[in-house]
Order: C-alpha cells, then sequence, then structure tokens
C-alpha cells in the first residue's frame, strides 16, 4: 500500500476541512510547495493534491500553488477539483501531474471518464466521495441519489488507474476511516482503490491493511500536519 499525503488547497494555502465544509478550514502552511517538499523529504513516494476552490467553481483555481509545488518535488502527485473536460486534462498532465482525479464529472458525463483514460492510459482516477454511501458532487454541497458502488462498476473495464474512495462523513473528523465500505468497494470491482477519510493514525493504516481488501493506498492530511501520523512510520507499516 501506498501513502497519499494530502494537500488540500484553499485560496493558496495547505488547508484540511471538517467533514467537508468550507467554512471550517483550518490553515496549516500557506506555502504549499514548502509542505509538499518537507512531505517528500520525509519518505513519502505519491501526493494527493486537491483543488478545493476549483471543486465548488468547476475549473481550477488554484493552478499557481499547484504548479509550485510539482517545481518543487520529484515523486509523483495526483490532482483532483474542478477539472472537467478534456482539455483541463491534456493541460495539467502537460504540467507534470501524473494522474488526474474525475470526481463531478464521472457522475455528470462517465462518458467523458472513459474517453480521457482511453486518451491518457494510466493517468486517469476516479474520485467517489460518498455521505452514508451516496454519492456527493459540487465540492461534496450535492449528494445524488446514485450509490458508490453502482458508480464505480460503471467503470469496470475502462481503463481508470484508480478509485479514490472518500467517506465525507470522516474527512478530518479523525474518527477513523469506514474500513467496511472502503474494503466493499475494493473488493465489488477490479480496478485499485486508495481509502480517504479519517485516517488519523498507525492503527487506522493497519486496519486498512489488513481489511480484507488489496486496497492501493491510503490518503491522509490532518493527522500528518498535527505529527498524529509520522510519513516515514506511515510508509514503513504499508510496505511491510
Amino acid at each position: 500500500m501506498i501513502l497519499y499525503p494530502a494537500i488540500d488547497l484553499k485560496d493558496g494555502a495547505c488547508v484540511r476541512l471538517y467533514k467537508g465544509e468550507m467554512d471550517q478550514a483550518t490553515v496549516f502552511n500557506d506555502n504549499p510547495a514548502a509542505q509538499a517538499k518537507a512531505f517528500e523529504d520525509a519518505g513519502c513516494e505519491w501526493l494527493h493534491l486537491v483543488d478545493l476552490n476549483g471543486a465548488f467553481a468547476g475549473a481550477p483555481v488554484n493552478g499557481s500553488a499547484v504548479e509550485a509545488i510539482l517545481a518543487a518535488i520529484s515523486v509523483p502527485a495526483q490532482l483532483g477539483g474542478g477539472i472537467r473536460d478534456i482539455a483541463t486534462i491534456e493541460t495539467w498532465l502537460a504540467k507534470g501531474l501524473a494522474r488526474v482525479i474525475l470526481g463531478t464529472i464521472a457522475v455528470r458525463d462517465p462518458e467523458l471518464v472513459k474517453q480521457a483514460a482511453r486518451a491518457f492510459p494510466g493517468k486517469i482516477a476516479v474520485g467517489i466521495d460518498a455521505r452514508d454511501g451516496m454519492v456527493a458532487v459540487e465540492g461534496w454541497a450535492e449528494t445524488t441519489d446514485i450509490a458508490a458502488l453502482d458508480l464505480a462498476r460503471k467503470f469496470e473495464d475502462a481503463g481508470v488507474a484508480a478509485i479514490i474512495y472518500t467517506d465525507i462523513d470522516r474527512d478530518g473528523a479523525m474518527q477513523g476511516p469506514n474500513v467496511t465500505a472502503t474494503a466493499d468497494l475494493a473488493n465489488a470491482v477490479s480496478i485499485p482503490v486508495i481509502a480517504s477519510g479519517g485516517v488519523s493514525s498507525l492503527d487506522d493504516l493497519r486496519a486498512l491493511k489488513n481489511s480484507g481488501a488489496a486496497l492501493d493506498g491510503a490518503i491522509s492530511g490532518r493527522a500528518l500536519y498535527d505529527g498524529r501520523i509520522s510519513v516515514a512510520e506511515a510508509v514503513s507499516l504499508l510496505k511491510a
């Protein structure tokens, strides 16, 4: 399993939200590039970037911060938030992103996701953000009547590199991940699944690793910023 430290960008700074609420943001670093380099220096092998403003705006907003991060690191990074057309995907991949994450557009236009996965093999991930098992879109502001598992199954055999599954009610709440729902999703599809939301201790990472599903990795944010999880220890645990 891979540890994906999260850098959530709001107004150019690294923040963490509480259960996806934009008005409950804690700023952890006003220099995202320095934070990214610190994560790399600590031993992480990937970074997970989110343009929070972009998720609400429907178009990239924190582009300059993302570009600064890409210039500062040598490890691969994936980005989600406001990426909703082929041109934007192409632009970001050309700037050096290893993978783009499509969330809202995966609900609105699944065929675009499949087209992108064919055009950019290995570089398209689908972000499935769920509240009580139902998919939420538009920066989590709107909950749909689509079940997370039903959405995931739409992309079987489409060439999608990964699914990032986030339990919104666990995100930033330090309550532990939804291990059961994540494992159930991973066991129901052949696409690699990355767990997100609520990872706040090494025990949480251990639980995901021993969930009975072959998860690709886990995303953690707040716990890395406040020192509850050491990047080096987490990487070592997940590699063991």
